[in-house]
């Protein structure tokens, strides 16, 4: 890269399963079009979270030879568990047919990311690992023409250091930004051209993760179990996912609503009191914890997507929203969006005919089967019973029904912490239970220590006058990495940015929006193994 800048017929930000299927798709139509990716993480993979059970659905449209290729999906679904637990109980429930995983693999997203990786650049497509998008670049007429890369080696007063590096400016004719979940772009653009002015807020989940090797004689490669109910009470959305995968591994995740009101409810306590229960303690007994990661995720369906193009580009994959939170399952999704907004590009810049990504998104399978799930997540409102029962009316109608439900922004819901009880979490006990720091390291997070603080808060004192005084300083909770620490007998809150894994959550449960996450120097972060 030169400091003057690149120039390609098209820029992805963004190596995920929607930015890598649009690039390859681009190169498999247009192969004398020239794509480059930026990704953020030091490699591509290393910020991916997810589950996951992969469903095949659109990689069967992008390499029906996939298996051939060696795509790393090998340990296909064997059996369904749905589970409604108790404080001691586990009630075996009717599995929804959303969730049954036929056909489906146990993996994990960032090998196979990684995968897909290699196959774009075998076809000619330009990946650049450890470089953050952090600006968008427009041209006079207001239409984005580009992307503009972090600045490297600035210390945290600001200052250029012997290892400086501006950023780059990288030129496309058409940019696609398949950031994930919550992007920093994604939200400069939407912001900038109200994306979402006729759409609901976009609701999230906070999802959790770990990986653990278990006794041999426990594994039951392909077994897929869910869950709902304790430890969150019946008011507060999520559930719990057990994947077993090959080599005696098990995936265990815990997913919270992001709508939750109990200030001093903390998602990665709740994580940890989840794999005390009877039905699921004996896993773990004698086993051993390998990774630890966390992530925000779209939860808000078809009502809250946002418009998907904007001029001189468009949203894919999460950055726009295209999880199924019926089925706990989003990068089939997010692969075919960036598939369909490649073929709208060639149509567009190749053929000479209008960009019509949006269009052809609403006509493909991907919106027809959010559409049908788009009431069975904001039904659990009502509490965790009327919203399964909802949950069965949607399914059996087919989503049929004559109203579409409505999201609330996820940070508006807190109460103050006077109107609310604290949640005694028990302390870990280092061998199936963990604290924070002792998880962060099994994340195996880059962070140049002395780089700016990537964290900002628009202004510092409400951190104490509203958040700690009103809501009981919420952010030392959800945050799952403690970054966030009251220091002082006159407290004042202190930001430990080196911590942060990346999930975003500060940025959109803040009950006052006064944490905004912009991306850090290029390459910091987690760098997941098999996440």
């Amino acid at each position: 890269m030169s400091e003057e800048g690149m120039t390609y017929d098209v820029v992805i930000v963004g190596a995920g399963p929607s930015g890598l299927g649009a690039a390859i798709r681009l190169k498999q139509l247009a192969p004398s079009l020239s794509v480059c990716i930026l990704e953020k993480g030091a490699e591509v993979g290393s910020h991916i979270l997810s589950g996951a059970v992969i469903e095949p659905r659109a990689l069967n449209e992008l390499f029906p030879d996939w298996k051939e290729r060696g795509a790393p999906l090998t340990t296909p679904c064997t059996h369904d568990k749905f589970l409604i637990l108790t404080e001691e109980r586990a009630i075996r429930f009717l599995t929804p047919p959303q969730m049954h995983n036929k056909g489906n693999y146990v993996a994990s997203l960032g090998a196979l990311c990684k995968w897909l990786g290699e196959q774009a650049t075998a076809l000619g497509v330009e990946i650049y690992p450890g470089f953050a998008g952090y600006s968008c670049l427009f041209n006079d007429a207001g239409d984005m023409i580009g992307v503009q890369t972090g600045a490297q080696g600035i210390d945290r007063q600001g200052n250029k250091t012997a290892h400086y590096e501006p950023g780059v400016n990288i030129f496309g004719k058409m940019t696609l930004l398949a950031e994930g979940c919550r992007g920093s772009l994604t939200q400069q653009i939407i912001k900038r051209f109200k994306l979402d002015d006729e759409s609901n807020p976009q609701t999230y989940g906070m999802g959790l993760k770990e990986i653990w090797e278990i006794d041999p004689k426990k594994s039951k490669p392909g077994q897929v179990i869910h869950t709902v109910g304790w430890p969150l009470d019946p008011h507060t959305f999520g559930g719990s996912f057990l994947y077993h995968l090959n080599n005696n591994q098990i995936l265990i995740g815990f997913i919270v609503g992001l709508d939750y009101k109990n200030p001093y409810l903390s998602p990665f306590e709740e994580f940890q009191r989840l794999k005390t229960h009877p039905a699921i303690k004996d896993l773990f007994e004698g086993a051993k914890r390998i990774s630890y990661g966390a992530r925000a995720l779209n939860e808000g369906g078809v009502q809250s997507l946002p418009k998907l193009e904007f001029p001189g580009g468009s949203l894919v994959g999460c950055a726009a929203g295209f999880m199924n939170v019926a089925k706990i399952k989003g990068s089939h999704t997010a692969l075919k969006s960036g598939m369909i907004a490649a073929e709208a590009i060639v149509d567009h810049l190749v053929n000479g005919k209008p960009y019509e990504y949006e269009e052809r998104l609403k006509k493909s399978w991907v919106y027809k089967e959010l559409y049908k799930v788009r009431n069975i997540h904001p039904g659990f409102k009502w509490g965790l019973m009327r919203g399964m029962i909802n949950a069965v009316y949607e399914t059996v109608t087919f989503g049929k029904s004559p109203w579409t439900l409505s999201n609330p922004a996820d940070y508006k819901q807190l109460k103050p912490a006077a109107e609310c009880k604290p949640i005694q979490y028990p302390k870990p006990d280092g061998k199936i239970t963990f604290d924070r720091l002792t998880s962060v390291f099994l994340s195996n997070i880059r962070h140049a220590e002395d780089q700016p603080n990537h964290l900002i808060l628009k202004d510092p004192e409400v951190a104490i006058s509203i958040n700690y005084k009103e809501y009981n300083f919420p952010e030392g909770r959800y945050c799952p990495a403690q970054v966030y620490e009251l220091v002082g007998t006159e407290p004042r809150l202190q930001i430990n940015s080196q911590n942060c894994i990346q999930c975003k959550v500060c940025d959109i449960k803040d009950p006052t929006q006064n944490i905004t996450w912009t991306p850090p120097e290029g390459g910091s972060g987690p760098n997941y193994v098999n996440m």
